[in-house]
């Protein structure tokens, strides 16, 4: 007992002593608060621009958008890294409908990279859902040639619950995303699928984990084109539909899709700017800040991730307008392909950070921060495990008690762009954020809209992102390191 709270004493002296630049913290503040461009930018990436899948124009217009800006501000070595990505995938018109026994229009929407129906597919379902086995289901081969099918069994599990907050406990919480609840098929996903492409089935439709509408729809870049096209249902009505089938209900559905392949520019796109450090020791080290700019294609993406993209662009802006002049380079990057595997960062970081050629850069890396799971105000920072940095981040934490900053934890965060740095030693940490309502209702689903996030949370996290990019620029020292995650 003894030993644990002196160490807590020794963090708590450390955190005193750590300096804070209040003077400079108030000017953000005040420009953040009182001054703000977040809610406009916020709103061209979601409702101007709309879904921001990589490899699509829309992608594309929100990065050079997002160069433009800042451009406009007055950031220097603006720029986009190209990164290979492969094709990438429009949606251009999509029909879902119950016409027999009654008319009923049905909520769905089309996995990305799907290809398109041959032409209005209108006819009964073939469910296949309960059958044993994927034997069972290459004998109906000739019933599910040019058949929509029902590709599972109905959907009984929901996702009822967000994850736990891990500012509220004193002890761990499990952190990542709540488990996914897949309806039960006859065979692996890839085993089925490839029957049906066989087959010739027309299109096949599929439930998801969410409920009262809530769907969450991914995709897959390297799906074939000649694959059966695939539709994510609202799990209510398609087990009312499954529902009706084994009932003997004589079921008729209409289901039509027109998309394309993006082929033009197979690449995809970070977006980068900085401002350069003035300190003729430090200048040549750089704390990079960075969230990604993808998107999901049912939504919009506001959640997941252009709260993040828009404050991280407003922390830009306010360093830029308040004309600071910080030791180190303050580095911004927008990522792209995140949602596909971290591409966008893992390519900066194979381009500029691995390796034993880039063992210089890795070292001048002072820091990399995160922003994207959950929403509303920033409340602390997963710390990776590492006490030395906590110990830092609490003393920064401080100053915005009275904006909803709450605490930062130890534990580590999977799952997004940090990871492509922690990977190599590089100190790197996700900021921790509300999760009510984020994966019960809008992570990946139909559901991430605008109005999911309010203009008051992204000008704290603009304000936050902001001043600790500031305070790393300032510090004497990097921010401590520790074993490269495995």
């Amino acid at each position: 007992m003894k030993t644990a709270l002196n160490g807590l004493v020794l963090a708590a002296t450390a955190a005193a002593q750590e300096p804070i630049d209040r003077a400079t913290l108030a000017r953000i503040r005040d420009e953040g608060l009182n001054r703000s461009q977040v809610a406009a930018t916020f709103n061209q990436l979601t409702n101007v621009f709309g879904p921001r899948l990589t490899g699509t124009p829309a992608y594309k217009q929100a990065a050079d958008w997002s160069e433009a800006r800042f451009t406009a501000w007055g950031l220097k070595s603006v720029h986009q890294e190209a990164f290979p990505f492969g094709r990438g995938w429009t949606l251009n018109k999509f029909v879902l409908e119950l016409t027999a026994p009654r008319y009923m229009p049905l909520i769905g929407y089309p996995e990305a990279w799907t290809p398109s129906t041959r032409g209005e597919i209108v006819g009964a379902p073939v469910y296949i859902g309960e059958l044993a086995d994927t034997a069972a289901v290459r004998a109906l081969a000739v019933r599910l040639r040019g058949a929509i099918v029902l590709a599972t069994a109905a959907q009984d599990t929901f996702i009822v619950g967000d994850r736990a907050e891990p500012s509220l406990s004193d002890t761990a919480v499990r952190i990542g995303a709540p488990r996914f609840f897949n309806p039960r098929a006859p065979g692996q996903r890839n085993v089925v699928n490839n029957i049906l492409r066989d087959a010739g089935a027309a299109v096949q439709l599929r439930p998801q984990q969410g409920q009262h509408g809530t769907m969450f729809v991914l995709g897959n870049r390297n799906t074939r084109d000649d694959a059966t096209p695939s539709v994510i249902v609202a799990s209510e009505q398609y087990n009312m539909i499954v529902n009706m089938v084994k009932a003997g209900i004589a079921v008729r559905l209409r289901v039509a899709i027109a998309s394309q392949y993006e082929t033009a520019d197979t690449n995809g796109y970070n977006v980068i700017a900085e401002i350069p450090g003035t300190d003729p020791r430090l200048s040549s080290e750089v704390v990079l800040i960075g969230s990604h700019l993808d998107s999901w294609h049912s939504a919009t993406g506001a959640t997941d991730n252009a709260d993040a993209s828009a404050s991280l662009l407003e922390a830009a802006r306010i360093l830029s307008t308040l004309g600071v002049r910080p030791r180190r380079t303050i580095r911004f990057a927008l990522w792209g392909g995140e949602e596909q595997g971290l591409l966008g960062s893992r390519a900066h970081v194979a381009r500029h950070y691995a390796g034993d050629a880039n063992a210089a850069n890795r070292d001048k890396l002072a820091v990399y921060l995160n922003s994207d799971p959950g929403s509303g105000p920033i409340f602390g920072w997963y710390m990776e495990e590492n006490a030395a940095a906590k110990t830092v981040f609490d003393a920064w934490l401080e100053p915005f008690k009275d904006l909803g900053a709450r605490r930062n934890v130890m534990q580590r965060i999977g799952s997004t762009d940090h990871v492509a740095f922690t990977g190599l030693g590089v100190p790197a940490f996700n900021s921790l954020q509300d999760y009510v309502g984020y994966d019960e209702r809008e992570h990946h689903t139909n559901m991430d809209f605008a109005e999911r996030v309010m203009e008051a949370d992204l000008k704290q996290n603009a304000v936050v992102l902001a001043s600790f990019a500031w305070l790393a620029a300032q510090r004497d020292q990097k921010i401590p390191r520790v074993a490269p995650v495995p």
